[in-house]
């Protein structure tokens, strides 16, 4: 696919209008909240524009123009043009003008309170329409969450990612063992996702300083994201209200979340009877029969409770299964939270296994995983990948996940969809996985409202 196509791809917005290649329309679409007062606006014109057009009549009628000046006149009253044509050449540019000018003096107003830069409309979009959405939660970590929730941004804004807090390798691992705080790599790369000025933002907080130099010591191998989150929980003396005021600042669509606001440990236990613990070593471990964390009695935090019970739809994954969605699956309130929600639940199955802790599964032994540690009924529906034939990259063991899972009468739906990324069918592709979710979504919420009146605030 030509980087065109996959640019137009990116651009689309299934569900709701794209924004891509013009933005005058949109001033227009249901949800903006701008009709009303620019009908009052045009009225007030039409009361201006009449009184004028009387005021001049009436000038015309009585004043006679002679001598030089009577040329001028002939010319600026357009009487060189048929009767009825006169009015159009004031008609275009009186709208031209209007247009501009109201676009300009609202982008005027609004710059002092900190409006991102952009066409407007597109801000207005934001803020009106996407907070409109449906309230989402989606649980897990690692690169699956980051991309899903780049696609459901262009959604909706009532995003609640909910993020694992048991990685213990890299930079995240670094900080968690010298200042004892939760990690923060999956919550820097969801931050990342959700950010509106996104690919400036990623680069930003994913920048690692460089290993081994006199310049950074003490910070090579560091992501700036996380020693940015470290310091707001510093500041705050609070890791919760560290990430809290993390999303404010970043200016994040929706919110992230850490799953607890404490590290978890991550154990596991193999079919042959061997415990390993740590998140970075059972990503790599084959044969696991159960995985389990500890602090085994670790409380949830508060905004993963409150999210839950308000949400609409809840997604479980896509991620790696044993060290990126079940642990914050592992984690009580949260189990038993997702339980009871009477939201839609839907689990998004990966499209590749994970050589090592998923190596050999196909959706079956999936599901499996999660009934044995997380218990029944928690999923409504599961979406899984149909298309097999993506790019695989060379050099890599991962299989795609075999569809060898057949539906029950009690248990949950199977949706196949095509949600893989053609160019590596190892990852899903954001805007299809998106607009796969928020239809089936749409689907199973007809008889119930979906979209609120966003505040006036």
């Amino acid at each position: 696919m030509s980087e065109p196509q996959r640019a137009g791809r990116r651009g689309a917005r299934p569900g709701g209008p794209s924004l891509r290649g013009g933005h005058l329309r949109y001033w227009l679409m249901p949800g903006i909240g701008v009709k009303r007062w620019l009908a009052l606006v045009l009225v007030g014109e039409l009361a201006l524009a009449l009184a004028g057009a009387f005021l001049l009549k009436q000038v015309y009628r009585e004043i006679i123009v002679t001598g030089p000046l009577q040329g001028v006149v002939y010319v600026l009253t357009l009487q060189f043009l048929p009767y009825g044509a006169r009015a159009i050449p004031f008609l275009v540019a009186g709208i031209l003008a209007f247009l501009v000018g109201v676009v300009q003096l609202m982008r005027t107003l609004l710059l002092p309170f900190g409006v991102p830069s952009g066409p407007l409309v597109e801000v207005i979009y934001q803020k009106r329409y996407l907070a409109r959405g449906p309230r989402v939660v989606a649980i897990g970590g690692g690169t699956g969450l980051s991309t899903l929730l780049r696609g459901l941004k262009e959604h909706t804004s009532n995003i609640t990612a909910v993020v694992t807090v048991a990685d213990d390798g890299g930079s995240s691992g670094k900080l968690r063992t010298e200042l004892g705080i939760a990690p923060m790599g999956d919550i820097r790369n969801c931050i990342a996702a959700l950010a509106d000025t996104e690919p400036l933002m990623t680069r930003l907080l994913q920048y690692r300083f460089p290993e081994d130099t006199d310049a950074t010591q003490g910070l090579g191998g560091h992501a700036f994201g996380n020693l940015l989150i470290a310091a707001m929980s510093a500041i705050e003396d609070d890791f919760e209200e560290g990430v809290r005021q993390s999303n404010r600042v970043l200016a994040v669509r929706g919110q992230v979340v850490p799953a607890a606001p404490v590290p978890l440990t991550l154990h596991a236990r193999t079919h042959d009877g061997r415990e390993v613990d740590g998140q970075s070593v059972i990503a790599r471990l084959p044969g696991i029969e159960r995985v389990w964390v500890t602090p085994a009695d670790v409380r949830a935090t508060t905004e993963v409770l409150d999210a839950i019970a308000e949400a609409d739809f809840i997604v479980l994954g896509p991620g790696s299964l044993y060290t990126s969605l079940l642990p914050s699956l592992l984690i009580p309130e949260v189990r038993d939270a997702v339980a009871a929600s009477r939201a839609v639940r839907c689990y998004v199955a990966n499209v590749a296994t994970q050589v090592g802790e998923t190596e050999g599964y196909g959706l079956a032994a999936h599901l499996a995983a999660i009934t044995r540690h997380a218990g029944p009924g928690l999923v409504d529906v599961v979406l899984a990948n149909d298309n097999f034939g993506a790019k695989r990259p060379e050099g890599n063991r991962s299989e795609p996940v075999a569809l060898d899972w057949t539906p029950v009468r009690e248990g949950p739906e199977l949706v196949v969809r095509n949600v893989v990324d053609a160019d590596n069918a190892h990852r899903h592709d954001s805007a299809l996985l998106a607009a796969a979710l928020m239809a089936m979504f749409q689907e199973r919420s007809r008889s119930r409202p979906v979209l609120r009146v966003a505040s006036s605030a």
